[in-house]
């Protein structure tokens, strides 16, 4: 889809407003990148859940800094973010009806950091509220909350009234598209309008300009610590900014087709073709404090020290706990009380014993 949309943008398409191919294609371009980034997170947490599990507990926060500073990067350079000008577009404020300036004048302080926030916070809360509905619905189904505590009751409603909420924001966006497709709207995407910016393609004096602007290179003129210390700060961020670019701009595909890949629809596939070896044990314990927490009678919670009720494996680990215990244990922590291992609600497996 990005090859498609490469070629479009060489191709005239009357005046400098991009196709709705070209509009969609930049959106859906970082929209794949996240998901085959965190894939590749996930496989190095599991493989080595000590030393990287702190990756896969904190790869939201992690993902939006790299994202916050590579939009940065861009929208000061480029007049556009990262898949904008992948796609060969640009950002120029609205009801400006003197000459486009040129991508490397930059937008305006207000629509910059406008589009910043919009960019990058918006899909960072989307998804913290995504994932906060899952583990919602997790607890509703498998709550140890009283029936009648009014948390539950506020969270149900939360529960009922999110997909009428989701909804809505989803027909937004499908209202707009479809206006742009039939010429009544400039923007392609709500948060273009909110940001006060619309898209156009890159003129050849834009490329002259960017080609210029990249090969350049001017000395510092500052003589003051103070100076000298911003200056080399913007330098040291420009490069990691420009590496991180670099480096996406040529796995960006590689990233697009591990999407497809462990998309839902070949999980199957993928299942019949690979298997997940059995996990070594955590024999690392017995020179760590954390053994400690095991108790000599295997039937007892490590937790509680009681003898276990209603029994609950970690998958990530294999030590059991009492439900009750390791629910909320996991819930404030996100890990396993006895390796560390990062661990997850969804991790928790109910075990069934001939007795019950």
């Amino acid at each position: 889809m990005a090859e498609v949309g490469a070629h479009l943008t060489a191709a005239p398409a009357g005046g400098d407003r991009p196709s709705v191919f070209e509009a969609v294609a930049q959106d859906s371009l970082m929209a794949a990148v996240k998901p085959a980034l965190q894939h590749l997170v996930k496989v190095l947490a599991e493989s080595n859940p000590g030393q990287y599990g702190f990756l896969w507990h904190w790869f939201d926060e992690i993902y939006v800094l790299l994202d916050l500073l590579l939009q940065q990067h861009y929208l000061a350079r480029c007049s556009a973010s990262f898949s904008e000008n992948f796609y060969s577009l640009k950002r120029i404020p609205m009801g400006d009806g003197r000459q486009q300036p040129l991508a490397t004048a930059g937008l305006p302080k207000r629509q910059h950091w406008k589009s910043l926030l919009l960019l990058v916070l918006v899909p960072y809360l989307k998804g913290k509220l995504e994932k906060l509905v899952s583990s919602l619905r997790e607890e509703d189904e498998y709550s140890i909350h009283p029936p009648s505590s009014s948390w539950k009751r506020f969270y149900r409603a939360f529960l009922a009234a999110y997909p009428y909420v989701n909804m809505t924001w989803e027909g937004w966006f499908l209202i707009q598209q479809l206006c742009y497709i039939l010429g009544k709207a400039e923007h392609h995407s709500p948060m273009l309008k909110l940001a006060g910016v619309r898209l156009v393609r890159l003129t050849a004096e834009d490329i002259q300009a960017l080609e210029k602007k990249w090969a350049e290179t001017t000395p510092s003129q500052t003589h003051s610590f103070k100076s000298r210390v911003q200056s080399a700060l913007r330098k040291a961020l420009g490069g990691i900014a420009f590496s991180l670019s670099t480096g996406l701009s040529v796995s960006v595909f590689f990233l697009q087709f591990l999407d497809w890949w462990y998309s839902s629809e070949n999980q199957e596939t993928i299942k019949s073709l690979t298997a997940l070896p059995t996990p070594p044990p955590p024999v690392h314990l017995e020179h760590e404090p954390s053994s400690a927490l095991l108790p000599s009678l295997k039937t007892v919670c490590p937790l509680c020290r009681k003898v276990r009720v209603n029994a609950t494996a970690l998958a990530t680990s294999g030590f059991v706990f009492c439900y009750r215990c390791i629910y909320g244990y996991v819930k404030a922590h996100q890990r396993c009380p006895v390796t560390g291992y990062a661990t997850e609600l969804q991790h928790l497996v109910k075990l069934y014993s001939p007795e019950s």
